[in-house]
């Protein structure tokens, strides 16, 4: 499957491996994501506010796998919590079980 345009604009600042990856799952970034990547990959504070099933989860693990990924290529990762992410519950488990499987 061939990325949309929306999609390639999208992913450019992601690791080719992470790009790669979300390419081969998902037809395009949402909204939510396309608006909230390049805020989260620089590091600002990001409030999604976007209706349950616009994959807001991912847009905030997608810049944490992209940067565990790069630092893994320098090295071995330390043994130790590097990403929290706070969900309400309900969401967390649908998006435990379709993302981070």
């Amino acid at each position: 499957m061939s990325m949309a345009p929306m999609a390639e604009s999208s992913l450019a600042e992601f690791h080719p491996a992470v790009a790669r990856w979300f390419s081969e799952e998902f037809e395009a970034p949402t909204a939510p994501q396309t608006e909230a990547c390049p805020h989260i990959r620089q590091g600002r504070d990001t409030l999604i506010a976007a209706p349950t099933g616009s994959d807001k989860t991912l847009a905030a693990f997608l810049s944490a796998i992209d940067s565990l990924v790069r630092e893994a290529q320098e090295g071995p990762l330390p043994e130790e919590t590097r990403v929290l992410y706070v969900s309400p519950l309900k969401a967390l488990s649908r998006d435990v079980e379709r993302n981070l499987e």
